[in-house]
């Protein structure tokens, strides 16, 4: 077992999350099963595999090629604020709703 309970709980609080017993106990399940997949991926010689950026190679014509990137303008700013119920320009003010 690679994950424990104590480990599925750290992670529900930091994901500020609530869990029954039952779901603890479900993700760790799950976890540990991810991770036990994990390392028999692991003890593949990928030695001779080159890292790559893309799932495709655009440029040796498999798959579709990526678009160029085009900066296009965008001023909706004062529309957006005309939409908020409190808008103080640039921002909107909004309620505060994480306390810890």
């Amino acid at each position: 077992m690679k994950i424990s309970r104590d480990d599925v709980l750290k992670v529900a609080a930091l994901a500020y999350l609530e869990l029954t017993d039952a779901e603890v106990e479900t993700y760790r399940r799950q976890l540990d099963s991810i991770l036990t997949y994990v390392d028999k991926l692991n003890e593949l010689d990928t030695s001779q595999i080159e890292p790559m950026a893309q799932t495709l190679d655009a440029a040796a014509g498999q798959g579709t090629p990526l678009r160029d990137d085009v900066v296009i303008p965008c001023d909706i700013k004062d529309q957006a604020l005309a939409a908020a119920p409190d808008p103080a320009p640039p921002y909107f003010r909004v309620p505060k709703v994480i306390d810890r």
